[in-house]
């Protein structure tokens, strides 16, 4: 099994703080410096707007071919959920430069937490995954309804990938489990901040949160538990806010190594100190 670990986007200005990895870099200059130490990210961009070819091609070049990216789909997709052709087009054509060099990963269709287990949106998943076939689709169900072994067995019978989650202990979302629909799993780590995950006022306040050792540990336990299910695993740390999650990836790269599960880290060289 080869485990992919990042983070859920690359472009955090908090991370330029004395000490992390961005300090003294100059915001052009990030991904290189992010792909000095990380081997995935997650591209949070697209979703919401989709990038050109050229802006792929950018990415592709300034990773110097490091990192493995995989691409959230756009808002129209799994929040507005009335994409034209034209939408199709441009998510599945708009990667090409990552996919010509070896850089692609899964997309991601992250869905709200409004989007229910209904007999029309179990239609709409349907018709997604046909539409999407032949690429990779990793596909974050948010409400408890969908986390079910039914629908699991159903989604690997269509080729998406269950995106098993971390969340806060709030109720009313899937168990944090990790499940495999595919031959591919993929782990979403967004924190366990209770407090603000339904009350936060953005994105960051709710993923701030810094995981311990030993909830570390507890997902390289889970992880180890499947080694002979998956070809490859993708893990997100979604925590970035105030580098949580670079101090969490280590931690991970450890309690998985100590396994015998290898976790290949890229070489930061002599500029390229974590902290």
């Amino acid at each position: 099994m080869r485990v992919w670990i990042g983070c859920g986007g690359y472009s955090n200005d908090d991370w330029a703080a004395p000490g992390l990895i961005y300090d003294g870099v100059k915001k052009d200059a990030y991904l290189d410096a992010y792909a000095r130490h990380f081997d995935a990210v997650e591209l949070n961009s697209p979703f919401y707007g989709i990038p050109g070819l050229k802006a792929f091609e950018g990415m592709a070049r300034k990773s110097g071919g490091r990192t493995r990216f995989a691409v959230k789909v756009n808002k129209v997709f799994t929040h507005d959920r009335a994409p034209t052709d034209t939408d199709f087009d441009r998510m599945l054509q708009s990667p090409a430069p990552l996919v010509e060099a070896g850089l692609m990963g899964p997309y991601l269709a992250q869905f709200p937490y409004s989007f229910h287990r209904t007999a029309e949106n179990r239609k709409y998943l349907l018709n997604l995954a046909e539409r999407f076939a032949g690429h990779e689709l990793a596909v974050e169900l948010r409400h408890a309804s969908w986390d079910k072994p039914e629908v699991r067995a159903a989604m690997g019978e269509y080729g998406l990938i269950w995106v098993s989650p971390d969340y806060p202990p709030v109720g009313g979302m899937p168990e944090p489990q990790l499940h495999a629909t595919t031959d591919v799993g993929y782990l979403r780590l967004h924190g366990r901040n209770s407090g603000n995950w339904w009350n936060g006022e953005s994105a960051a306040e709710r993923h701030d949160y810094l995981y311990n050792r030993a909830e570390m540990d507890e997902w390289a336990e889970k992880i180890a538990v499947v080694t002979e299910d998956l070809s490859e695993l993708w893990v997100f740390f979604e925590n970035t806010t105030k580098g949580h999650a670079l101090k969490n990836i280590p931690m991970l790269r450890d309690a998985l190594n100590a396994r015998g599960i290898e976790v290949k880290t890229p070489d930061p060289a002599e500029d390229g100190a974590l902290f």
